[in-house]
């Protein structure tokens, strides 16, 4: 796959204000932890392989196990997670699909009884931040890097 185009060069001004907004998400107080994983189910959902690179490496550099890191497609039939991890994936998956059904009433009181409602906006901002990524990724065919040895 080769990229179609560089889109932080074709639009540099709108990018910072992405940028800007993403550093925002990253520092509004969730847990690092949390915000990794859910950045990487986010982006196994919408076959971002660039960005499924990135928060995966990110999340194993910050002391996330590989073993959770690998099961989060899976994380449904994994105990490994907590039950707010638990409602956190649900959210994403269902916020990432919300054309699909919209958030029912049962998530969002799941939800409300596993984080405060400023958690919940900081969550639904971060799963649209990610969002926003998948899609000028996938769009424009942005490349992962890939192991040297690999390359030939």
């Amino acid at each position: 796959m080769q990229p179609r185009m560089d889109f932080f060069a074709e639009a540099p001004q709108l990018m910072k204000y992405v940028i800007s907004l993403n550093r925002a998400v990253d520092e509004c107080g969730l847990d690092k932890g949390l915000l990794h994983l859910i950045k990487l189910r986010a982006s196994q959902i919408n076959g971002c392989s660039y960005c499924v690179d990135m928060h995966s490496r990110e999340a194993r550099d910050d002391g996330e196990s590989e073993q959770r890191v690998y099961l989060v497609s899976a994380w449904k039939e994994s105990p490994l997670y907590s039950e707010r991890e638990r409602a956190a994936f649900e959210w994403v998956e269902t916020v990432t699909n919300i054309a699909e059904a919209g958030v029912p009433e049962a998530l969002y009181d799941k939800g409300s009884k596993l984080f405060s409602k400023e958690e919940l906006v900081k969550l639904t901002v971060a799963v649209a931040m990610i969002n926003v990524w998948n899609r000028l990724c996938v769009t424009f065919h942005a490349v992962h890097p890939v192991p040297a040895a690999k390359a030939a």
